[in-house]
């Protein structure tokens, strides 16, 4: 595994936002492409974000379930586990691409990730709806 990747999972799963911060550029770029309007710059916000998602998931196991590095380019996928502070269960998937300087810092991420529906629509429902074929 990419060594700033697994700098990354140790300290999501010691939930110090801080130490995730330091492991990446002062103007990191944090892009989530499904979600366009969650964009942001600099890796203070993600000390920000990051001490709210420990604060709301006091118990929140962090996973890499793969780690492949071509280059500078980083592809992961994470697993996130948990509860709330409310008890319910807390359980997030996806893959996130990492962009990282020579020196292995992080410039910037692209996060492919989503919470899990264990009660989703079973795939021939989740077709007709993509394509628009419902009815």
């Amino acid at each position: 595994m990419n060594p700033t990747i697994a700098r990354l999972r140790e300290a999501m799963d010691a939930h110090d936002p801080g130490a995730m911060a330091a492991l990446m550029a002062p103007d990191y770029r944090s892009e989530q492409p499904v979600h366009p309007n969650r964009a942001f710059v600099g890796n203070r916000k993600v000390v920000a974000n990051w001490t709210e998602m420990f604060r709301g998931v006091p118990d929140m196991a962090v996973q890499v379930v793969a780690e492949a590095t071509e280059g500078t380019t980083s592809f992961s996928e994470w697993a996130w586990t948990g509860h709330h502070a409310d008890g319910s269960d807390f359980a997030v998937r996806g893959v996130v691409v990492a962009g990282l300087d020579d020196a292995g810092v992080i410039r910037w991420m692209r996060l492919y990730v989503e919470p899990v529906e264990a009660d989703s629509a079973g795939i021939d429902d989740a077709v007709r709806g993509l394509s628009g074929t419902e009815g």
